[in-house]
């Protein structure tokens, strides 16, 4: 039967539990097994040899006549004792146990007494080589060829050639270590698998922590990019409609228009972040695609209406390059621009430079600064939020960002991204 039909057998998925069971009950309560394996022993070669003895007289076929001493019943017990008591340590003590049954089965066939209790040297022998240290089992074995050379002799004036008994008794040695050997061979390897699976299911844990991790920090920086770029305009524009609307009406009324689409589109971009993090089943709508660097005149204008004067310049051909390098593009724009009107004020200059070449793409926000020269509170010397996020979507195309004082109160931001292609595979 193959191998996938055994294990999906119902048979064998029993069988799979109850040794599943019987392992726990062991790990629970080792003493018992040990007992049971001493009392099995007793009841099988023990109790046979006190009512009919073994080897008292003459048997077996005409052939091979074996004649054995039969010794006073205390020393029967005392043999049988020493041979099959020191099973009870045959796990936690294996070597031990089996020099004492070893030491006990000289002495008895030194005397020419034959037990059938001798059964017990072969359960020693193969706990050794189960449970036992790996260089004791050299030894071992050539002990227990000597035993069983002893054995061979002492048969052998019963007519049974040497060879032959040596024969028998070496194939039940070899056949009692080499069970342990394979016994302790598969149970190596179920337990390296355990190890393996459970190593696994760490790694696995700690990729989707990672993921996790990875994907909460890009949903920041996505949310920041959207709400405090669409934020700083409407604030911008609530300020100065709130200003205009007493000397003219008519331009805080549009000033008060240009927030309400300004706020629409923060809510639509904001809807399509928020659908990405939905189960699929939820996504059943169709969402707007990201923003590229066509949609960089939209945001020039926008930042228009809140003040600023804006000049956007375009170098090269910006429609060749993939849909996450113009996501790039503009999120570093948009976040340079918001930048100036934060920090510069609605009366600053900006100018947008965006040049494709052959092999690089360079994206360059220059300000004037305040009319006062004076930068306003919180303009950032040193690096923000918002730059961080900056540069960590460069980073993700192996560009640059670099941002510092311009000339007078005027501050650049400049990214550099080189867009030659990855021999890998991956990002250019």
């Amino acid at each position: 039967m193959p191998t996938d039909a055994l294990s999906g057998h119902p048979l064998y998925a029993r069988l799979a539990r109850i040794g599943q069971r019987l392992r726990e009950a062991d790990r629970a309560h080792p003493w018992v097994l040990d007992t049971a394996v001493v009392a099995a022993v007793l009841l099988m070669f023990c109790l046979p040899d006190l009512v009919h003895g073994f080897g008292h007289g003459e048997g077996g076929p005409r052939e091979h006549r074996f004649t054995f001493a039969r010794p006073p019943l205390p020393a029967t017990l005392a043999l049988q004792a020493g041979l099959v008591l020191p099973l009870l340590w045959r796990r936690r003590r294996p070597t031990a146990a089996f020099a004492v049954i070893m030491a006990v089965f000289v002495l008895q066939w030194s005397l020419g007494v034959a037990l059938r209790a001798d059964a017990a040297l072969l359960v020693a022998f193969y706990s050794l080589a189960l449970h036992g240290r790996l260089r004791h089992l050299a030894w071992s074995c050539a002990v227990m060829a000597g035993a069983m050379a002893l054995v061979a002799v002492e048969v052998s004036g019963g007519g049974l050639p040497v060879g032959d008994a040596l024969f028998f008794l070496g194939s039940a040695a070899t056949a009692a270590v080499a069970l342990g050997i394979a016994v302790r061979v598969r149970r190596a390897q179920l337990a390296g698998l355990r190890e393996r699976a459970a190593r696994l299911e760490v790694e696995r844990d700690q990729r989707s922590r990672l993921a996790a991790v990875t994907e909460r920090t890009r949903v920041a920086r996505e949310m920041h990019d959207i709400i405090g770029h669409n934020l700083s305009v409407i604030i911008t524009l609530a300020d100065g409609g709130a200003y205009a609307v007493r000397a003219s009406p008519e331009r805080g009324r549009e000033a008060l228009e240009l927030i309400g689409e300004t706020s629409r589109q923060a809510l639509g971009e904001l809807r399509r972040m928020l659908g990405v993090l939905r189960d699929q089943a939820d996504q059943g709508a169709e969402f707007n695609p990201q923003p590229g660097v066509a949609d960089l005149d939209g945001l020039c204008a926008r930042i228009r209406a809140a003040g600023p004067q804006v000049v956007y310049t375009v170098g090269g051909d910006p429609d060749r390059l993939d849909r996450g390098v113009q996501l790039m593009a503009y999120r570093i724009v948009q976040e340079a621009l918001t930048n100036t009107l934060k920090h510069a004020g609605p009366d600053t200059r900006a100018h947008v430079t965006l040049t494709v070449d052959t092999t690089r793409l360079t994206i360059r926000v220059r300000d004037a600064g305040p009319p006062d020269g004076v930068r306003r509170p919180g303009r950032p010397d040193g690096e923000g939020h918002g730059l961080a996020g900056m540069r960590e979507r460069a980073a993700l195309y192996g560009g640059t960002v670099t941002a510092g004082p311009g000339p007078g109160a005027g501050w650049t931001v400049e990214a550099v991204l080189d867009l030659t292609p990855d021999p890998t595979g991956g990002h250019p």
